[in-house]
């Protein structure tokens, strides 16, 4: 059947060669009070509090991935017309790193020093945000929604104040092997993988059901854009089936490669790799015009846990829309602005579980004991805890077809190690009428 199209996360590797896409990092200093009627925390007053976040806006990891935070500061925005949380506008300031992790270390110090924000959210690579992540936690600021799916963001003793927010990289893995073992059982299978723990992770979830069907393992490094060898060798192997652990372009570039090899396995790729429209223009940009659209893809199989513009029946699709409408900028409504919206509404939540006097100590211990039960257009809830900070928890498998995509699977949830994969039980949900989350009950 045809479902809503639940598409795309930020990848947690850099690509330094103008083709890549992948997702950043961020920084803190100590808190300033405690909101017990002594200093108030740094970055909130009576009437406001104010988050920050650095993107790449310009450079080689721009595409896309800059259009995040326009999604956010609209949600935002329309959350402040409606009077804000607990009588407090969201003040959001977001600035440039390029995707260079020592850009990002001055944009954080900015962000944290001048701008005095109360909390960094949605901080976007891997790179970049692991370079900041000790920073952050010495210094006690709330490191909120990291986009990235590395396990890096799911340690909360030595990182207490890190909270990730999109699946990890190893349930998708583990999710996508299940499926591939059991409907594609005499495959034999390559991996496309990129050198790093974006790569590596899902690698490790894929082999926990498909060790004996992998027949090769071909890594790229990121900024070396000719892929032929890697192509070649999975050819050469005699894979028909190709999971990849990629970012955007390298769907591109391994697609439009395996095009002159002439080399048709069943192609399957992470969410991270997958969005047909940022892959359609990514295939029309290197083949020169020879390729036009995203239609390459059809039959590629993907993953999905977040409502997309190709479904714009679905209530949350239809919601972020109104909002964009209202208070976006110039351009439509992309995958990439829903996903900062569905960022900004869980930190809405978060933020109202805080309390009317949210420190950074209440709004860290308010994800712990009440983000398990946090609602939105996620498709599986999330793993928050005491003692863990793992964001979404599944996945559902798709195949693309006709630049939208039909389920195969269920939605199917896990967790990290030999933690079984079950189908998912939370019920999908509409968003509120007025758009904006209520507070959520106590785990």
């Amino acid at each position: 059947m045809i479902r809503r199209s639940r598409r795309w996360a930020p990848a947690a590797a850099a690509v330094a060669a103008a083709l890549v896409l992948t997702a950043c990092g961020a920084g803190g200093r100590p808190d300033g009070g405690s909101g017990d009627g002594a200093a108030p925390s740094v970055g909130i007053t009576e009437t406001s509090v104010k988050v920050g976040g650095h993107f790449p806006l310009t450079g080689v990891a721009a595409p896309g991935y800059s259009e995040i935070p326009t999604g956010t500061k609209a949600y935002f925005d329309f959350v402040n017309a409606a009077g804000g949380v607990n009588g407090r506008k969201i003040d959001y300031v977001y600035r440039d790193d390029a995707y260079n992790p020592t850009q990002t270390s001055q944009v954080v110090n900015e962000l944290v020093l001048q701008d005095q924000v109360f909390a960094i959210l949605s901080g976007l690579g891997t790179p970049t945000h692991s370079a900041v992540l000790d920073y952050l936690n010495s210094e006690g600021v709330p490191d909120l929604f990291v986009s990235s799916g590395s396990l890096l963001w799911d340690q909360p003793d030595k990182n207490p104040q890190t909270f990730g927010w999109q699946p990890d990289y190893e349930i998708e893995g583990k999710i996508v092997g299940q499926y591939v073992a059991q409907n594609f059982p005499n495959a034999k299978v390559g991996l496309f993988l990129q050198d790093d723990d974006f790569g590596r992770d899902g690698e490790l979830g894929a082999r926990r059901y498909l060790d004996k069907q992998i027949v090769a393992a071909e890594r790229y490094t990121p900024g070396n854009t000719d892929v032929a060898p890697q192509i070649a060798a999975l050819q050469a192997s005699g894979a028909d089936l190709v999971i990849g652990f990629n970012v955007p372009s390298y769907t591109a570039l391994s697609q439009l490669q395996s095009l002159r090899l002439n080399y048709k396995p069943q192609w399957i790729y992470s969410n991270v790799g997958s969005d047909p429209g940022l892959v359609g223009s990514l295939l029309a940009r290197f083949s020169e015009g020879a390729v036009t659209d995203s239609a390459m893809l059809d039959g590629v199989i993907t993953t999905e846990y977040l409502p997309g513009v190709d479904a714009p029946q679905d209530p949350w699709t239809q919601l972020f829309q109104r909002v964009w409408d209202q208070y976006g900028g110039d351009g439509d409504l992309t995958n990439y602005r829903i996903y900062g919206m569905s960022q900004a509404y869980t930190f809405v939540q978060a933020l109202q579980a805080a309390g009317a006097d949210p420190t950074r100590e209440s709004i860290v211990a308010a994800i712990e004991r009440s983000g398990a039960q946090f609602q939105g257009p996620w498709m599986a809830p999330f793993r928050f805890s005491d003692d863990r900070h793992a964001g979404i928890s599944g996945v559902e498998v798709t195949r693309i077809k006709g630049g939208a995509t039909e389920s195969l699977t269920p939605v199917l949830v896990t967790d990290n190690g030999d933690g079984p994969i079950t189908e998912s039980t939370q019920q999908e949900t509409a968003p509120p009428a007025n758009g904006i989350p209520t507070v959520p009950a106590s785990g």
